[in-house]
């Protein structure tokens, strides 16, 4: 490892639904659909509606299969202002945690970690708008999970939306979870507000969503084009 960086093995994750072909989402409030995804893996960014809002973490893993380990890499700034994972909390999650020291050893680890076909993604946080964050080193992200078929998910705290080489762009918020049919004391599905305002694969869009065991929903009627936020820049 380079120096300033720290292995820990702890408990995984896929991005096989990153495979998926785009499909409509459909216009009745509460219907299953399919989040739009690029068809073959490549990097995203997801942005946190606000930088120690972490429901962007519970958006990404409903996504992600469990067959094989997932690298989850974090720099120093990001562990300090937005917490380390706890990989207890992770259960059935087989996860690979790296330390980085800053933002270039982050993103060092996750090209390093793209070379690796046996994992099912890497996901790097990032605080800020570091000087490494750059285009080219979005762009050496996209080329090299494309080249290897490992999914890359970039998550920018406290960041703002500048070029990036990502193909897919997600700005996401936590929203208050469903009701429980069965208790109303007790939370529901976990649910979220999610904003696509760059892909390739899709036009941009906002929407209100939740997840259970097996599938997104809808929760509310989609919301349309993102509103004076979708970037007009091309890849």
């Amino acid at each position: 490892m380079a120096r300033g960086l720290s292995l820990v093995a702890g408990g995984a994750v896929s991005t096989r639904s990153a495979r998926a072909e785009p499909r409509p989402v459909p216009a009745g409030a509460g219907e299953r659909w399919r989040l739009p995804a690029p068809s073959s893996p490549t990097l995203s960014e997801l942005f946190a509606a606000h930088p120690r809002d972490g429901g962007w973490a519970g958006f990404l893993l409903a996504q992600l299969d469990r067959s094989k380990p997932l690298l989850w890499v974090q720099e120093r700034m990001a562990i300090l202002e937005s917490g380390r994972i706890h990989p207890p909390g992770l259960p059935g999650h087989e996860l690979i945690h790296v330390e980085a020291r800053d933002a270039r050893d982050a993103l060092w680890a996750m090209e390093e970690g793209l070379r690796c076909s046996g994992l099912s993604g890497v996901i790097g946080e990032i605080w800020g708008d570091p000087r490494a964050l750059d285009f080219t080193a979005t762009r050496r992200l996209a080329v090299a999970s494309e080249r290897s078929g490992v999914a890359a998910f970039l998550i920018r705290l406290g960041g703002s939306a500048n070029l990036s080489g990502a193909r897919m762009r997600w700005r996401i918020g936590s929203a208050p979870s469903l009701l429980n049919e069965l208790d109303q004391k007790a939370p529901g599905l976990p649910a979220w507000d999610a904003e696509l305002f760059r892909a390739r694969v899709a036009p941009p869009g906002r929407w209100s969503i939740a997840h259970d065991a097996s599938a997104f929903h809808l929760v509310a009627e989609p919301r349309g084009r993102a509103l004076g936020e979708v970037e007009r820049l091309s890849a």
